[in-house]
């Protein structure tokens, strides 16, 4: 299944940017400013973006952060990276790494903050309880998770394709998760806020370990 995984998203890839500007109507970029801008990381500090897709996050993060700061973007999809790396190579402080978001290379307590970004409600069931324990396991002690994912689409033929993605990826929690995710999110996270964002399509939950 997670082979079948790799290859939808190796595919997906080249419509992925396509996909979220429908959704967003074209904000994206004012979405990502302002989601970046919601992270509370000083500049020097070190960024974990999970499942960072085609990486369109990662430069505003990186200019948050500034030039002694550094940003990983992590996603198991070889061919969203090969996108991603278009989009950074021209920054020496953006990392880019191929891995399992549920097994994640790194030691614990290093993070200044990880986020996640229209991904999150993709993953599988018990995949999802436990990279929230990896989360909390890479966050240095007292630092925040940030997830920004689409409220159900209002445009029917955009709700229907929502759906119908979630689904096809065999993330049927997914739709659990987003009736209840404060009380989900409440059983790895200490303090959770919801913060809506100026499109009122997508919002934001910060989570501080």
């Amino acid at each position: 299944m997670k082979n079948f995984r790799r290859a939808y998203y190796n595919s997906f890839s080249l419509y992925y940017d396509k996909f979220v500007s429908l959704h967003s109507v074209g904000a994206q970029g004012t979405l990502r400013k302002f989601f970046s801008d919601k992270v509370p990381v000083k500049e020097s500090g070190f960024v974990l973006d999970i499942c960072t897709g085609t990486g369109s996050l990662l430069p505003y993060l990186r200019t948050n952060i500034g030039p002694k700061g550094f940003v990983v973007g992590l996603d198991f999809s070889r061919g969203m990276l090969e996108i991603s790396q278009r989009k950074t190579r021209m920054h020496e402080n953006i990392s880019l790494l191929e891995s399992d978001v549920a097994y994640l290379p790194f030691h614990g307590n290093v993070f200044d903050a990880v986020t996640c970004t229209h991904a999150f409600y993709e993953l599988k069931g018990k995949t999802q309880d436990r990279v929230f324990r990896e989360i909390v396991r890479v966050l240095k002690p007292g630092r925040p998770f940030l997830m920004m994912e689409h409220d159900v689409p209002k445009n029917a033929l955009i709700r229907a394709m929502f759906y119908i993605r979630l689904f096809s990826m065999g993330a049927k929690r997914a739709i659990h998760i987003m009736r209840h995710e404060r009380k989900t999110l409440e059983r790895y996270f200490r303090i959770v806020e919801k913060i809506v964002t100026p499109t009122g399509r997508s919002k934001i939950m910060l989570c501080w370990s």
